[in-house]
């Protein structure tokens, strides 16, 4: 069970039908190879990453989102499964979340520390190409996808192009809340060609929320207490993206209310700007789906 403090969250909007649909996505699972990354002291990837997902499922559904997970126990998901489960639920956002590893010894003892990512056929550096292909499955794994025609590749990016500019806010608003809320250190906001990723149709970003191969770092994420405060930070940044760019983009294509008929009495002075409730725009920012 998540700690009290999670509580504190404002609600999105009560349990109605259109209330937000956040799709988690707790990395890697089942056997070997694809239990994900090792720590000390019998340290998982897929345990932790499960564990933090089911905390934050459980913040956000408190908060009044319907959430959903791609797993929910010790499965071997495909990548393109994931995908399909945040397609089909009609997500508006899609969070995968993960720990990092580092192979050397002397990698291990200083490498540490939060970093995010958006989709892009362009790495941002060496070590985002690197960690692309470790979450692909390696450097053989099937390629992004690409569109069987020019057509049909400029009406994809079309229809995608809105989701992926938000996938960079969002993946700037997951690591700045991660790292205000755990303390940990910040390895930035990269981008890179991850197949989890690719497939989604909504914003989606993966979360690498700190390294099990540390060994300081390694300890913190497989502590419950450290995992409720991941879980917390990754639920302020679900608020704060569904307020800051899903419900904003609603109001930015809210029809202009009809101007009021003529009347021979003088009209009230207007005021700057209408009353808005923002939790009800929030229930259903479908928007970007």
């Amino acid at each position: 069970m998540a700690c009290a403090c999670l509580l504190a969250l404002p609600a999105f909007a009560g349990e109605e039908a259109g209330a937000l649909v956040v799709v988690l996505d707790p990395g890697h699972g089942g056997k070997f190879p694809h239990d994900g990354a090792h720590g000390r002291r019998g340290l998982i990837e897929k345990n932790i990453s499960l564990a933090v997902a089911q905390k934050t499922k459980e913040v956000l559904e408190l908060a009044g989102a319907t959430v959903v997970l791609t797993r929910e126990k010790d499965d071997d998901i495909s990548l393109a499964e994931r995908a399909r489960i945040a397609n089909e639920a009609g997500a508006d956002l899609f969070l995968s979340i993960h720990c990092n590893s580092m192979e050397t010894r002397a990698d291990r003892q200083i490498t540490r520390g939060v970093e995010t990512y958006f989709l892009s056929p362009d790495p941002t550096d060496a070590e985002a190409k690197m960690l692309a292909e470790l979450e692909n499955g390696g450097p053989g794994a099937v390629p992004l996808p690409k569109a069987a025609s020019p057509v049909e590749g400029i009406l994809n990016d079309l229809a995608l192009g809105q989701a992926r500019n938000d996938s960079a806010a969002l993946a700037r608003l997951v690591q700045n809340s991660v790292i205000r809320g755990t303390k940990a250190t910040s390895r930035g906001v990269k981008q890179a060609p991850l197949l989890v990723l690719s497939g989604t149709r909504m914003p989606s970003v993966l979360v690498e929320i700190g390294f099990i191969s540390h060994a300081q770092e390694g300890r913190l994420l497989g502590r419950e207490k450290y995992q409720a405060r991941v879980a917390k930070a990754l639920a302020e940044a679900v608020r704060d993206f569904a307020d800051k760019v899903l419900a904003r983009r609603l109001f930015a294509k809210a029809p202009a209310a009809p101007a009021p008929a003529a009347s021979a009495s003088p009209a009230a002075p207007a005021s700057a700007e209408p009353a808005v409730d923002a939790a009800a725009v929030v229930a259903s920012p479908g928007g970007t789906r």
